[in-house]
């Protein structure tokens, strides 16, 4: 495996940043966010973590000592209720919205930039394979326009051996791939689309962002360390590309709302603030409308107005 392409956030221009994206499908930005950031949004996600239980007893939390006895992932119900108490904190959905990372957003994306209001948390125990994520495209999940971006941010240094993300160079020009799904609670690419790809890794330290283009593959390398590995994903493109509106809602069955996320945050500052941007939606909310009445199965009727009713 080769290293990444790199840029030092000392020396950053457009060009920099673009050229590798177009060419190479990712940049990896060493030194962006401060650490001060990263230290706080690491702090609160564990404390909710060490209160439920996840992190060895008698441990410092920053260090992210695992408790392998807790070890669970997503959909298992330990997981999720957890990491909606994490998904809910301010600093969580705050970092995406540094003023550094949206400087070199814009850089990439132009001035019309939309961070999409939900992150989405890694929390990935160690010696876990069965928790790991294998080779994907982000669109697969996304949707829209492909034109977009996902940033990777780890909160702590993350070496090799903690399974950071690893990127098949050049593999964004082949297009929207097919995923296998059966069986398979993440969809992922098959072995036959990845198993000779120009694969580049190594270590990514706090403070560096890894940025790649949403037909970017990807995966993570496996966590051989004692400790947990946390991280976040945040996603920009330009807001005059078509958006599908199921990033803007929550579409499942859980009940989950951003009122109840925005309940316990000190500021108004990031409730909503995509509400005033002219977004393209595709499908659009009088599509979405006839697809809750006709869609089939039924199943996706009411996801369809689960969506459409978060819109308003």
């Amino acid at each position: 495996m080769k290293s990444f392409s790199e840029v030092q956030a000392t020396h950053l221009t457009a060009r920099a940043l673009r050229t590798p994206l177009r060419t190479k499908g990712y940049v990896l930005v060493r030194g962006l966010l401060p650490q001060s950031a990263i230290r706080q949004t690491l702090s609160e996600i564990t404390q909710v973590i060490g209160d439920a239980g996840w992190l060895l007893p008698g441990t410092d939390p920053v260090e992210r000592i695992a408790n392998a006895g807790a070890a669970c992932g997503d959909p298992e119900p330990a997981f999720k209720q957890t990491y909606q108490d994490v998904f809910n904190l301010g600093a969580f959905h705050a970092l995406p919205h540094h003023p550094a990372l949206r400087q070199v957003m814009k850089m990439i994306v132009g001035e019309r930039l939309l961070v999409h209001p939900k992150p989405i948390g890694r929390l990935i125990f160690p010696r876990c394979e069965r928790l790991r994520v294998h080779a994907h495209q982000d669109y697969r999940f996304m949707g829209g326009d492909p034109e977009c971006f996902t940033v990777w941010i780890p909160l702590h240094d993350c070496p090799v051996e903690m399974g950071p993300l690893q990127i098949m160079e050049g593999s964004h020009r082949a297009g929207i791939l097919a995923h296998e799904d059966e069986d398979l609670h993440v969809p992922e690419l098959p072995q036959s689309a990845t198993g000779d790809g120009d694969w580049a890794g190594g270590p990514i330290h706090a403070g560096d962002v890894l940025i790649f283009h949403s037909l970017t593959v990807h995966a993570a390398l496996p966590n051989l360390s004692k400790q947990l590995r946390i991280s976040i994903d945040c996603r920009f493109q330009d807001y005059a590309r078509t958006l599908n509106p199921a990033n803007l809602a929550f579409a499942g069955e859980s009940g989950k709302s951003w009122e109840k996320t925005y309940s316990n945050w000190p500021s108004n500052d990031l409730k909503f603030y995509w509400k005033s941007l002219p977004l393209r939606l595709n499908p659009s909310k009088f599509q979405l409308a006839e697809l809750a009445m006709h869609a089939e199965p039924p199943s996706a009727r009411a996801r369809y107005a689960r969506i459409l009713s978060q819109l308003d």
